[in-house]
């Protein structure tokens, strides 16, 4: 059971990068994101209000480090990423946050010391290799492309940052607060944290089309992500690593981005160039290396 858990959060989290790609060709990316978490925060407020309040005094005790994870998962990670697929395809997306574990390794290397082995090293090399040769779409010849970048390249990178400080600032978490309260607390900074930031937005860019915000195709696509990605996914993925430890569930991390491509190229149909392939071979020859003892 733990091993459906986890590989259902990490299908759920890959869709996350579909629906996204086709909410916002309709609606702005902070009213996703900020949308997203109010929808989220009520909804677990409404089933955990219990487990939170059991768990308050250690709450307070850690509301450092858990503000610091809600700003870089509730915020900067999905905002990032939504404002990234308007300008690139979810399948490229999906290849940079392919890149996060051998990420956190060198992270982690840098801010907690961990011990860094030749395989390690090896699996850097390869992954960093791979997203080069996807910004480069194959055309190692021609380094001029890199001040060509698409935006949207770089806002999703972004967003793959943002993911790998996530993920490596996790051991900071109070482990005795439980898993369902520590990501209603998360939801509920979130949503609270981003809401000055989008009145501020809204100030300078009004929404305008408020036809979009009330269309059936938007509101169940913002269910999704609510429902699905930011609930059911956290749900499972932490009934799953309670039950078979975060070692052996690290591994599923990697489900997300090859969820997201497949998806990506079923409902998408977007096109697959030899340039994807080669970036994922030389990104997973990566994780390879970095997953080996």
């Amino acid at each position: 059971m733990p091993y459906l858990l986890l590989t259902l959060a990490a299908c759920f989290w890959g869709g996350n990068y579909v629906v996204g790609r086709v909410l916002v060709t309709q609606a702005d990316p902070m009213v996703i994101s900020e949308g997203r978490w109010v929808i989220t925060a009520l909804l677990l407020l409404c089933l955990y209000q219990r487990q939170v309040r059991n768990d308050l005094s250690k709450i307070r005790k850690s509301i450092g480090p858990i503000c610091l994870l809600a700003i870089f998962g509730q915020i900067l990670f999905p905002l990032t990423l939504y404002v990234g697929l308007q300008y690139t395809s979810s399948l490229n997306a999906s290849i940079y946050l392919s890149a996060t574990p051998c990420m956190v390794l060198v992270m982690n290397k840098l801010l907690f010391n961990d011990t860094i082995s030749k395989n390690n090293i090896l699996g850097v090399l390869f992954s960093t290799i791979g997203v080069i040769y996807l910004i480069l779409q194959g055309n190692l010849t021609n380094l001029s492309e890199l001040s060509n970048i698409n935006k949207g390249d770089l806002w999703a990178m972004a967003s793959a940052m943002s993911w790998a400080c996530y993920s490596a600032f996790i051991r900071l978490k109070d482990k005795s607060i439980s898993g369902n309260a520590f990501v209603t607390v998360s939801a509920v900074l979130g949503s609270v944290m981003l809401l000055p930031i989008a009145l501020v937005y809204f100030y300078f860019y009004p929404v305008s089309n408020l036809a979009h915000y009330t269309s059936t195709s938007f509101l169940l696509g913002l269910l999704y992500i609510a429902i699905f990605a930011s609930w059911l996914s956290y749900l499972f993925w932490n009934k799953g690593i309670m039950d078979i430890g975060a070692t052996r569930g690290q591994i599923y991390t990697h489900i997300i981005p090859l969820s997201a491509g497949i998806f990506s190229i079923l409902f998408l149909h977007t096109p697959v160039a030899y340039f994807h392939i080669v970036s994922i071979v030389l990104i997973v020859i990566g994780i390879y290396f970095c997953s080996r003892k």
